[in-house]
């Protein structure tokens, strides 16, 4: 009998970012929900179970830090990992300060964000 496999809300602007680690990351098991934007993954969010989050600081329409306050108002032990592409490791420390699981630097390997991704739900 199989896992059942990690679902993991995954948030960032960058299109191809998304699309790819999705098909990297479902190749390997996990059942992603990709959003490109905050106001969409407050959204979906509210319709939907996630073992996960992985979210993105810098999205056009909100901030990363605002859009982790209020998933950790919505789901207080859903682990939120950080994505970081622009040299700001003091706002992913920020992040870590306001509850979130971890971070990881952006472009990051597939195996690393694997690996903090299965951390955060315990397996």
């Amino acid at each position: 009998m199989s896992e059942t496999p990690i679902r993991v809300l995954l948030v960032d602007d960058e299109v191809g970012f998304l699309e790819v680690m999705s098909k990297r990351l479902g190749r390997r098991g996990v059942r992603v929900t990709p959003v490109a934007s905050g106001t969409e993954a407050i959204r979906v969010l509210r319709g939907s179970d996630f073992d996960a989050a992985i979210l993105d600081l810098k999205l056009e329409d909100m901030d990363g830090i605002e859009i982790l306050h209020i998933f950790k108002k919505m789901v207080p032990d859903m682990p939120v990992i950080m994505l970081t592409g622009h040299g700001s490791e003091q706002a992913a420390r920020e992040g870590m300060q306001s509850g979130a699981f971890d971070y990881l630097l952006k472009p990051c390997e597939l195996e690393e964000l694997l690996d903090k991704v299965h951390k955060a739900v315990g397996r």
